[in-house]
């Protein structure tokens, strides 16, 4: 079965991406019908169209398409690119050390410090330690376990990876699954509160997925700085009412037939040493750092890299330890980086913006359809691989309706202006979760046996109406960002 997959993949997919690749870098210009496009922006638009196959049919990992994605756009759109292919008379060319600068973009090092954080956090027991004490308060009433568990998965993936959140919490939660009755509907719905959790909790804060971050990254190349605490008092309301939601939904679903749910998380059996109270000390004040940015002035994705720098020094952090982070989430988001670099730096961003009516479409409709299309991809790919595709592209449309010659200025700012369309965007890949294979907290769900797809699929298009339609209206009318800017 395996064989045969990767017979498909290599045998019939990847000559189909590499026939319409070719095509497009083959056509004469005048075959888009885009009035002042140069060859290399020509280019870019085929490394687009790769980029997105490639990451749709996961022909290869996403992470490695990343990297090809940048290596190719060295090589045929770079000032520094292959002599014969990258001549001025071709176009504008992009600074070869803005497309290497992708993989140690500020945001990448946000990033970084991020995953940092939550290596030492799971090496010295403050994942267990936090888990025990945030849970106990919830105490054996399995609707308030439910909650519980809602609650505390959402707020440890705002801080880290929601796929290691996923899997640690499982791991607590297999025992109480493996006793409740096995007619008891409420196992499912403790088995959908892990993926619903994880992936609405990383909406919260700009490191709590790679979309927002991606967003984030993108905004502030635009002009429009987003702060990790003016993210969060936006984004972490709207993430509690749609916790509560899903918290009504799997009741609703997934009724328990038991009259309790007793977890039994275990204490963390490390000694405690003189390196815990250091990660303590450390995790505590880089999360107060990233709340008083605006009091102390030092930029988030600086106070990312103080927890590296401090436990490198002092040893905590070993060369071991450089292993365990998620390298391929890194250069995954460095590639959509190089897209944007290479959108920007040829031109082409400008191009689409005068080709595009903006002036004839409705701002509403724009909204909405990015966000679906959005939506709709991340529940088959990557939701870091969607955001890094269509944010780039996104920046250009939002510059477009923001011209007063291309569409009504008033109009489009009236619902929150870029921001609103790029914070969206980020909102509409982290609900997408209708499969299995829609996320990783998705799949470590179904890896208990316990939820069948029709199951997941319910509640997910129902979470993902639900947060398409709050969050479209959060972030242009209710709490939209600064647009006045």
């Amino acid at each position: 079965m395996a064989n045969s997959k990767f017979n498909f993949k290599f045998g019939v997919l990847l000559p189909i991406v590499l026939l319409v690749t070719v095509f497009l870098v083959a056509v004469p210009v005048e075959f888009f019908g885009i009035a002042d496009l140069t060859v290399v922006q020509q280019r870019v638009i085929a490394l687009f169209v790769f980029a997105a196959l490639m990451w749709m049919f996961e022909i290869i990992p996403n992470w490695t398409t990343s990297i090809l994605i940048i290596v190719l756009s060295l090589l045929t759109v770079s000032d520094k690119g292959i002599g014969f292919l990258c001549k001025p008379e071709y176009g504008s060319l992009v600074g070869y050390k803005s497309l290497m600068s992708s993989f140690a973009d500020p945001v990448v090092m946000l990033f970084l410090g991020g995953f940092v954080l939550a290596i030492m956090a799971e090496k010295y027991g403050l994942d267990v330690t936090l888990a025990r004490y945030l849970l106990k308060p919830f105490g054996t009433k399995p609707k308030m376990v439910l909650l519980g568990f809602l609650v505390v998965i959402a707020v440890f993936s705002m801080f880290m990876s929601n796929t290691a959140t996923a899997a640690m919490m499982l791991a607590f939660l297999a025992p109480v699954l493996a006793v409740l009755p096995s007619d008891d509907k409420g196992k499912v719905g403790l088995a959908l509160a892990i993926p619903i959790a994880a992936n609405l909790g990383g909406i919260g804060t700009p490191i709590g997925t790679p979309p927002n971050a991606t967003a984030v990254k993108f905004l502030a190349e635009a002009g429009y700085e987003v702060s990790f605490v003016e993210w969060m008092v936006r984004m972490v309301p709207f993430v509690v009412i749609m916790i509560l939601v899903a918290w009504v939904l799997l009741q609703f679903f997934f009724p328990f037939k038991s009259d309790k749910v007793v977890l039994e998380i275990p204490e963390h059996k490390r000694e405690k040493h003189w390196k815990s109270v250091v990660v303590w000390c450390t995790f505590i004040g880089t999360i107060l750092l990233w709340a008083s940015e605006s009091l102390t002035g030092i930029n988030s994705n600086v106070v990312a890299l103080i927890p590296l720098g401090v436990f490198t020094c002092t040893g905590i952090f070993t060369k071991d330890d450089i292993k365990e982070i998620n390298w391929s989430v890194l250069w995954l988001v460095a590639g959509g980086f190089a897209l944007g670099a290479c959108l920007q730096g040829t031109g082409l961003a400008k191009v689409l913006i005068n080709a595009i009516p903006f002036g004839s479409m409705s701002v509403v409709i724009v909204l909405m359809v990015a966000g679906f299309v959005c939506y709709f991809l991340s529940n088959f790919i990557s939701n870091s691989a969607t955001a890094a595709l269509l944010i780039p592209i996104l920046i250009v449309v939002a510059s477009g309706m923001a011209d007063p010659e291309a569409a009504s200025h008033d109009s489009f700012f009236a619902l929150g202006g870029t921001h609103a369309m790029i914070s969206f965007i980020a909102v509409c890949a982290s609900i997408a979760m209708l499969f299995p294979i829609s996320t990783p907290p998705n799949a470590i769900a179904a890896s208990t046996g316990l939820v069948e797809t029709k199951q997941m699929a319910k509640v997910g298009i129902i979470v993902g109406v639900i947060g398409f339609i709050l969050g479209f209206f959060w972030l242009t009318t209710l709490f939209p960002f600064n647009i006045a800017q």
